[in-house]
């Protein structure tokens, strides 16, 4: 019997676009989870580089690796500064009262 090998699914590999960064984290926000949102934007941060996304974002990387811990609970003003060094923005809409609970 032949085993077949498999590499550890890496979402960084596909976050190649704005587009890529921006349709993944929109999906990570529906989900109600912001731990499931922060690894989102862990992989947001791996996929363009910590040393680059810490320069552009205007933060240390020692406190970005800090604030993208797993557990962590970083400021609102660092998740917006990653965002934009990410070449997204966070926006906001109306919910639909078909789709409130």
């Amino acid at each position: 019997m032949t085993t077949l090998k498999t590499a550890p699914f890496d979402a960084a590999e596909y976050l190649d676009s704005e587009e890529a960064i921006a349709e993944y984290l929109s999906a990570a926000l529906e989900e109600d989870d912001p731990a499931l949102f922060l690894s989102a934007l862990a992989d947001v941060v791996k996929a363009r580089g910590m040393t680059k996304m810490a320069k552009d974002a205007g933060v240390g990387r020692e406190s970005l690796y800090k604030a993208l811990a797993p557990g962590a609970k970083p400021r609102y003003d660092t998740v917006l500064k990653l965002a934009r060094a990410a070449g997204v923005k966070l926006t906001v809409e109306p919910i639909s009262r078909c789709n409130a609970t």
